[in-house]
């Protein structure tokens, strides 16, 4: 296993555990401040959208931590920006009005009307912030060193 794959491995072990806690603190805080009281009924609908939000986005994740560098053609970000389809699904299934946006994400994220788009690693807490940035730092150390590798 390269280091590469070693980051992204732990990178992702901390993503499967931040993906549920982020699915229901987007769920939570969406529905509390549009005036509707928690209940057990949506617990349960965000429970269920956090489980298939992690089955399927950490296969994506899985796959792309264990690619070689030359063969990853997204990052993670991209991968975890599909994320906010998951607690989108359970707001408009409990006729949750969606909130007002500014412009660029509108135009940028035009599926999202609960502005939940995730924008960094950070959204998902401390410790994906610093892998995140720590597996970035050692993708762009892969791709060079293969790069200078090959000029020689």
């Amino acid at each position: 296993m390269t280091p590469l794959q070693e980051i992204g491995a732990q990178l992702g072990k901390e993503l499967e555990e931040a993906l549920p806690r982020w699915v229901e603190a987007c769920v939570r805080n969406t529905y509390e401040a549009s005036g509707a009281q928690w209940h057990q009924q949506i617990a349960d609908e965000t429970s269920n959208a956090a489980n298939k939000c992690v089955k399927e986005l950490m296969q994506e994740l899985t796959e792309l931590f264990d690619a070689d560098v030359d063969r990853q053609i997204a990052n993670p970000m991209s991968i975890l920006r599909k994320a906010a389809v998951y607690p989108t699904e359970v707001l408009v299934g409990n006729e949750v009005p969606p909130v007002q946006r500014d412009e660029y994400s509108e135009v940028t994220f035009p599926q999202d009307i609960y502005d939940l788009t995730p924008a960094a690693f950070l959204d998902f807490g401390q410790r994906c912030h610093e892998l995140g940035i720590t597996w970035g730092a050692a993708k762009a150390h892969a791709h060079f060193a293969r790069r200078r590798e090959a000029e020689s």
